[in-house]
């Protein structure tokens, strides 16, 4: 073969390699599916980073990428607007945005309690119920976040009015407790690790506690299926293939919760998730390890009662038909590998 044929036939070949890599990345790009949860580092939506920590997504063959967003109807909006394929965030979102047209569904449930905690500060003695809200500021993730239900919710069932308590938006963590410190808010709600940080440090008492089963039902009339992955009807049903294997991972990784021990859980999770008191984390964590469901499958009543939660306050929701059968799907855990 001529030199100029070889310089030819190289140059083919590499071409050739450069396109077919070209083309493998973008199909890898294409393939990818942004997850926004509300808050990783919360022990309501751990099993998003603890699916990541178990190597469960790429056991699947997925490329998923989790992006992090303290408040739910933050998660919420970037999902609508084709941002994110789904959110790891509070089923409730489904039932409200269905009252908006927006037909949302949550594909695998992880928790059937809320696993939120009304805290107050210490400061303010004088709270001794949702009774006692009048006037105060309260603490929130965000407005229209699932904590600003919750919030409402409790306020209202206890004689007030949506005007007479303001909710302050704080966000979770650092943020929130900085919040309670400076006395922006008298009182809020909450989650692990946040909750056991400030009882530790005695700044905050528990008033309304939402992080186990019976708890839940006491507060909120019954079950209260919470933390989910929810998507868009529409991708689901475009996209069943993906939504399986995600049901695969997600369900393996509720199966590792419901089997292991909070010592064995906390050692798969970042170690910044601890804050610096692991044994905190791990104690939070054994105290609310049981609101997480077996195999992902909506508890049969939870809908229901989440349904009545809102129609308290929610002008989404009242006076609407909501079906709330297209607020969930079991078609996938049910049928997870």
């Amino acid at each position: 073969m001529r030199a100029s044929s070889i310089l030819k036939y190289s140059t083919a070949l590499s071409l050739a390699i450069a396109a077919a890599a070209l083309a493998a990345t973008a199909a890898q790009a294409a393939d990818k599916i942004s997850i926004m949860v509300g808050g990783y580092e919360k022990q309501i939506y751990l099993p998003a980073k603890l699916a990541e920590g178990l190597g469960y997504f790429k056991d699947e063959g997925l490329n998923v990428e989790l992006l992090n967003e303290p408040a739910g109807v933050d998660a919420e909006n970037e999902m609508l607007a084709g941002a994110v394929q789904g959110v790891v965030g509070f089923y409730d979102h489904c039932i409200d945005l269905q009252g908006k047209g927006k037909f949302v569904e949550s594909v695998v449930q992880f928790s059937q309690a809320p696993g939120e905690v009304e805290l107050v500060s210490a400061k303010h003695p004088e709270i001794k119920s949702p009774a006692d809200f009048k006037g105060k500021n309260l603490g929130v993730t965000g407005l229209g976040s699932s904590t600003n239900f919750l919030t409402q919710y409790l306020a209202i069932k206890a004689g007030l009015k949506l005007g007479e308590f303001t909710s302050v938006p704080v966000g979770a963590g650092q943020t929130f407790i900085a919040a309670m410190q400076q006395d922006a808010i008298q009182a809020g709600m909450t989650t692990e690790p946040t909750v056991s940080r400030l009882l530790k440090t005695g700044e905050a008492k528990v008033l309304i506690d939402m992080r186990t089963m019976d708890g839940t039902r006491a507060a909120l009339g019954g079950t209260y299926p919470a933390a989910s992955l929810y998507m868009q009807e529409s991708w689901v049903k475009n996209h069943k293939e993906d939504v399986q294997k995600l049901a695969n991972a997600f369900v393996k990784t509720l199966h590792f919760i419901n089997t292991h021990s909070a010592a064995e859980i906390a050692d798969k999770m970042p170690k910044d998730f601890y804050v610096g008191d692991k044994e905190g984390y791990v104690k939070a964590l054994e105290n609310g390890k049981a609101m997480f469901t077996p195999d992902g499958v909506m508890p049969e009543d939870g809908p229901k009662t989440v349904l009545a939660v809102l129609s308290e306050f929610s002008k989404n929701v009242q006076g609407k038909s909501i079906d709330l059968s297209k607020t969930y799907t079991t078609e996938f855990v049910k049928n997870a590998k």
